[in-house]
């Protein structure tokens, strides 16, 4: 096996393949290895910066690393539905092709036997494949849904470039068997994905537990004897003396980093002196 080697992985998955015919599938194959092909070219990634491989009703392209990403993501968001929109429009119903697709990127190693392995190429599938994205694409009235790994938003989406905007990708939890994917979903959120959307959001200001952190702002202390607030919500309250907690004397009073404060000696490990 190949040493394991940083690449952008692109996925293509045709919706509804099955459903058609042996001559109609082959047509949607050659369709979809013309858009891929387009695509990448328009996004200046040359054959010599990919390789391919061929799921029946998806393609795989593993891409040079140092190949633009932001180049790809403006490409796929505004030229490939462009594309199918044109295409469809002259097609017959049993015809139309309508596509999910997954930019990530991670590390990739080659077997033995031409197989591609790699627990983010594995992510990378399991968002293809997730139920968000194969409903946002039923959902909508265009014939593209695109969904970005957490590393591809927080590397390149999230700095809104022009082509890619970033407050146009919405972050969802993805379920599988080797627990919730977290991604970034480019357009509307399906209904029945709503409540896995809020899972990016920002842990900063919680303390132990996820419970919030008392707010520093105020500048009020607790009068001598009260009980002074901790970062986990939980409350102690000296009253005459030095507390015990089994170790050494800590003189004075006492100020949490997480805000919150004790009065009078601490006494940490032994008896109360």
């Amino acid at each position: 096996m190949t040493d394991s080697v940083n690449r952008t992985i692109l996925l293509f998955d045709i919706e509804k393949y099955s459903d058609r015919d042996d001559v109609e599938q082959a047509y949607l194959r050659r369709m979809l290895y013309d858009i891929t092909d387009r695509a990448l070219e328009s996004a200046g990634i040359d054959e010599n910066l990919r390789l391919r491989a061929d799921r029946g009703d998806s393609v795989m392209e593993l891409i040079d690393a140092n190949a633009s990403v932001h180049a790809l993501l403006r490409v796929l968001l505004g030229e490939v539905p462009a594309e199918l929109r044109a295409v469809n429009r002259m097609a017959s119903s049993s015809a139309q092709i309508r596509l999910r697709a997954v930019v990530a990127a991670g590390y990739v190693a080659v077997d033995g036997l031409q197989g591609w392995v790699g627990s983010d190429l594995n992510h990378a599938c399991r968002l293809l494949d997730g139920d968000v994205l194969r409903t946002a694409l039923r959902e909508r009235p265009d014939d593209f849904a695109l969904c970005v790994s957490e590393s591809v938003y927080a590397g390149v989406v999230r700095h809104d470039r022009p082509g890619v905007p970033a407050d146009r990708f919405h972050a969802v939890t993805v379920p599988s068997k080797n627990g919730p994917l977290r991604a970034w979903l480019y357009g509307p959120v399906p209904a029945d994905a709503r409540e896995h959307a809020g899972a990016h959001e920002d842990h900063s200001e919680r303390g132990a537990g996820g419970a919030p952190v008392p707010d520093r702002g105020s500048g009020e202390r607790p009068a001598p004897g009260q009980a002074a607030p901790t970062a986990g919500g939980a409350t102690f309250t000296f009253h005459g003396g030095s507390p015990s907690f089994g170790g050494s004397l800590v003189g004075g009073d006492q100020h949490g980093v997480s805000g919150g404060t004790v009065h009078g000696d601490v006494h940490l490990g032994g008896e109360t002196q």
